[in-house]
């Protein structure tokens, strides 16, 4: 974290400042996204667990720029308690907060006949429960200043439980549901809460053993273009890209007794 507080371009009534939090800044589209919302002028922190490629990304965006836009915070998601004190060092650093973004996620693919809870755990304490430790901390932040936006990188992974990948189906159809939860609470107080769910996106994932071949795959940055127009008009649950929307509405709606036997 920064030794002291950062200098950050200063405010007036025409060009308010923006302030947001990325947790999963590092790489892919937590990357492609702090540097579009950096471009949008917003002044970030950026979060995550991997020191160097977090220190990389902030040298590369700065110096794009006259006076700091990032600033990075090291944490590890799953170190559930260390959220409250980080939000607060965050909050304070930056003078406020308007918008909030979870991005931090892990994926393994298992071979069809494995089940390995080991990586099934580490799905859900990244995907579902560090997303709640810091979304339990910004959601009454939010409801007491009547304001903000909170944003949820989930997946069309979550939408129905396959075949494939049964323990990350899981992780990502909690957080969505956590997700439409809050959406329910704070909608009615003034706070955005949106939902995102991306079909693949050309990252390493792609890469990983047994990973899937590449169907309708987009950059991360037309992922991260995807999550800022959502985040400009305000939505409350966005796929990425639309394809993704006319195909999960088929897949939802397939019968039970004819979706156990497909190989999707």
């Amino acid at each position: 974290m920064p030794v002291k507080k950062p200098s950050f371009p200063s405010a007036s009534p025409l060009h308010p400042k923006l302030r947001g939090v990325i947790v999963g800044a590092s790489g892919g589209i937590g990357a492609a996204l702090s540097r579009r919302l950096a471009r949008a002028g917003y002044i970030l922190a950026l979060v995550d667990r991997n020191e160097q490629t977090l220190e990389q990304l902030c040298d590369e965006i700065n110096k794009d720029y006259e006076e700091t836009r990032v600033v990075p915070y090291l944490n590890d998601v799953t170190d559930y308690d260390s959220a409250p004190d980080a939000l607060r060092r965050i909050v304070a650093d930056l003078g406020g907060l308007d918008l909030f973004i979870y991005i931090a996620g892990v994926i393994y693919f298992p071979a069809i006949d494995e089940y390995n809870f080991g990586e099934d755990l580490k799905m859900v304490e990244v995907n579902l429960l560090g997303a709640m430790a810091w979304m339990s901390q910004v959601a009454p932040l939010f409801l007491s200043k009547k304001s903000g936006q909170i944003v949820g990188v989930s997946s069309v992974a979550g939408d129905r439980g396959r075949v494939g990948n049964p323990g990350y189906n899981t992780s990502k159809a909690g957080f969505t549901a956590y997700l439409e939860g809050l959406r329910n609470r704070l909608t009615r107080h003034g706070v955005n809460v949106i939902t995102i769910k991306p079909g693949m996106v050309k990252t390493e994932m792609l890469n990983l053993p047994n990973a899937p071949r590449p169907v309708f795959a987009v950059t991360p940055e037309e992922a991260a273009d995807g999550i800022w127009n959502a985040i400009r008009k305000r939505k409350q649950q966005v796929y990425i890209s639309g394809v993704w929307f006319w195909l999960m509405l088929v897949i939802r709606n397939i019968p039970s007794f004819i979706f156990r036997r497909m190989n999707i």
